[in-house]
């Protein structure tokens, strides 16, 4: 490991607290540029996944359709009266679907876990309609009417469930103790709807003494299967504690992060890495070698400060994180499938951008303007 005296600040840390919840850009904020992206359309809604790059993939689920046909009650006559026919409608209830969802685990910077959320679901209503024989009145002759009322199950709810973003302190000084941070486990209950009945109808024959008949009539049951959607679960997370060593040059027991003060690689507001810094670089790419297990990813997260438009900061932010993985893809012996590149802008500040009276701080903006390289030593 490089001194911390050197050029580059590497700052190793359990998770690294100096990325812990950072800051983001430079470029000067342009008079009226907020409005200019205040109005935009509401987005589409998002297709349907079939993976889950950033969490786990939750399963649909398939309620098959269900179908009864309709009873025909053929034309009779009784006593030289017509009984016209009828036909009682038969039952279908479209197949329905509980579409599949992603555990969203959002990206952190080192020193942080990200937020947790499991979506809400829901199982739809589903109801059978009621059905009526109906009665019949011909040749001194009665067949009372028959009814069943319709039945339904209502929709069963589930609310999303959500852990937020957890941070390690950023230490100030060397020997300094950082706290260890735990963020619970998350756990959305599994969701029932009770199968649905509704009972056979009969209407019984009835003749008479010349052995006229009004005919039985029945119409078979129907039901709705019970639908189970499975519980989903995020495991429990923690970042150990760990102690600042010289210069911050920190380093716990599963994680190992790089803090790079942006000023040291890149002009001010630009995103190509200065020839100075190659040095640094070199020494930081050794050290990943060196540290990191060759097949764990490596995370490399841009941050600015506060000065310039958000959106600005963020594209800025990813093109310096991209920069970086770049190079060490391409002169630091790191297998690009490894590399994962996130720009945070303005969102993660380490420190305030501002004084306690609300004056601009240059010093503290310096710190926010950073890459942040971090992997899993285990």
């Amino acid at each position: 490991m490089p001194p911390a005296s050197r050029t580059i600040a590497l700052v190793l840390a359990a998770g690294l607290a100096l990325s812990a919840c950072g800051a983001a850009g430079e470029p000067p904020r342009r008079a009226g540029s907020g409005s200019a992206s205040a109005a935009k359309a509401s987005p589409s809604p998002a297709p349907e996944p079939t993976e889950c790059p950033d969490g786990e993939l939750i399963e649909a689920v398939e309620i098959p359709a269900v179908h009864a046909d309709p009873v025909h009650i053929p034309e009779t006559t009784v006593g030289g009266e017509k009984v016209p026919a009828v036909t009682i409608p038969g039952v279908d209830i479209p197949a329905q679907r509980v579409p599949a969802q992603c555990v969203e685990e959002k990206p952190a910077p080192g020193g942080c876990l990200g937020a947790v959320r499991i979506p809400g679901t829901s199982i739809p209503a589903v109801s059978l309609p009621g059905v009526r024989i109906p009665g019949v009145r011909v040749g001194g002759l009665e067949a009372e009417p028959v009814e069943q009322e319709a039945v339904a199950q209502e929709a069963v709810v589930q609310e999303p469930v959500s852990q937020p973003e957890v941070c390690q302190s950023r230490p100030s000084e060397e020997g300094e103790y950082v706290a260890s941070v735990y963020r619970p486990s998350l756990y959305r209950p599994s969701l029932y709807r009770p199968s649905l009945y509704r009972p056979s109808l009969y209407r019984p024959r009835v003749c008479n003494d010349e052995g006229e008949c009004i005919p039985e009539v029945k119409v078979p049951s129907v039901s709705v299967p019970s639908v189970s959607v499975p519980s989903v679960s995020v495991p429990s997370a923690s970042l150990k504690s760990y102690v600042a060593g010289p210069g911050q040059v920190i380093k716990g027991d599963d994680q190992i992060a790089y803090n790079i003060e942006a000023d040291v690689l890149f002009d001010f507001g630009k995103a190509d890495i200065k020839p100075e810094a190659e040095k640094s670089l070199t020494e930081l790419a050794a050290s990943i070698r060196e540290e990191v297990p060759s097949d764990a990813p490596v995370k490399v997260d841009g941050h600015t400060d506060s000065k310039g438009d958000p959106a600005s900061n963020k594209a800025l932010s990813e093109r310096r994180a991209q920069a970086i993985a770049e190079w060490l893809a391409t002169k630091g012996g790191i297998d690009r499938s490894r590399l994962r590149t996130t720009g945070y802008g303005e969102t993660k500040p380490a420190v305030p951008n501002t004084r306690p009276d609300g004056s601009d701080d240059p010093k503290a903006r310096a710190k926010n303007r950073r890459v942040v390289v971090s992997a899993s030593r285990s």
